[in-house]
């Protein structure tokens, strides 16, 4: 890590996600995707069982925030093993991940909810944003080119995560050609608003914050959480519709995705911009709330999600 990078994470401004270290290295991830793709996803598979004991061990802060909300979402003290089953799951999709970036779909049984919404948008010849969470998988989008051929996603995230993920990808293929779009520069909205104009789905993730920008308080699993504006204001600015997307792990080789729409501001007036924001903010919360409940072993903020930000926040 250089020192730029130490600083950005010990930055206390900064939010708990950020100056948190992750573990693993990029040695260790090719390593992984050499012997997945060799061995397939079921042998390889065996090892992420220890992964998984491993962090449910010995990884206490991640273990404290994982029994809170797995409190709040099962509405009931959760045991060992829906803490373990959590923690597997985020190994799994990490794991997956290998297998659906070098476009091995027939590995898996991925099932679509929404699928004629979006099929509706693609043909309106004008794209749309795709708020996600930390929740599931966002690698099984890609599957979507064997339904849709010439169906084209970017993902638009902040410059460190860009490139964090370019170095993920590049660990587990090595000539991936991702599509991303670097927030945070001045051009970034003219690139993503020529790729609404081509068609192409935008994909974002609308649940954490840098801990200085403003955010909305929202209801969470009956508490208030913070979410950031941003990105819905600038699908506000944009004038497009945002859809909450997700693609649930649901055991064994099964994907669900699921696509519900959130807001459409293709004719929002000016005027009314920043009520229409705050209600889609609250749409988008009720949605993730929702399927927190039905897939609670999907949530992989590990992480102290309802402490107070540092923004400005709604009330």
């Amino acid at each position: 890590m250089t020192p730029k990078a130490a600083n950005f994470a010990d930055d206390p401004s900064k939010a708990e996600w950020i100056r948190h270290r992750e573990r693993g290295s990029m040695t260790l991830l090719r390593i992984m995707a050499f012997v997945s793709l060799r061995l397939g996803r079921t042998v390889s598979r065996i090892p992420l069982y220890g992964i998984a004991v491993y962090f449910f061990l010995f990884a206490p802060d991640a273990r404290r925030h994982s029994r809170r909300f797995l409190r709040l979402a099962l509405n009931r003290a959760p045991r060992a093993r829906d803490r373990f089953r959590q923690i597997l799951s985020f190994a799994t999709t990490i794991h997956d991940r290998v297998f659906l970036v070098n476009e091995q779909f027939h590995l898996f049984n991925i099932t679509l909810e929404g699928e004629s919404l979006m099929r509706a948008q693609s043909d309106s010849g004008r794209g749309a944003l795709l708020m996600g969470a930390h929740m599931g998988s966002f690698e099984v989008m890609h599957s979507l080119g064997r339904r849709r051929r010439g169906l084209q996603v970017t993902m638009a995230m902040y410059a460190e995560n860009a490139r964090k993920i370019n170095a993920v990808l590049a660990a587990i293929k090595p000539h991936p050609v991702p599509d991303i779009v670097s927030l945070g520069r001045i051009d970034a909205m003219l690139h993503i608003a020529e790729r609404l104009d081509r068609g192409a789905f935008i994909g974002v993730l609308g649940d954490r914050t840098l801990g200085s920008e403003p955010t909305q308080a929202v209801t969470l699993l009956g508490e208030r959480a913070y979410l950031p504006t941003g990105p819905m204001r600038a699908a506000a600015i944009l004038r497009c519709p945002v859809f909450f997307m997700a693609g649930l792990y649901r055991g064994k080789n099964n994907y669900h995705v699921v696509f519900v729409p959130v807001a459409d501001f293709s004719t929002t007036p000016a005027g009314t911009r920043n009520m229409a924001v705050r209600a889609a903010i609250e749409r988008y919360a009720a949605v993730l709330d929702q399927y927190c409940r039905s897939d609670p072993y999907n949530w992989f903020n590990f992480y102290d999600f309802w402490r107070a930000q540092h923004g400005v926040s709604g009330t």
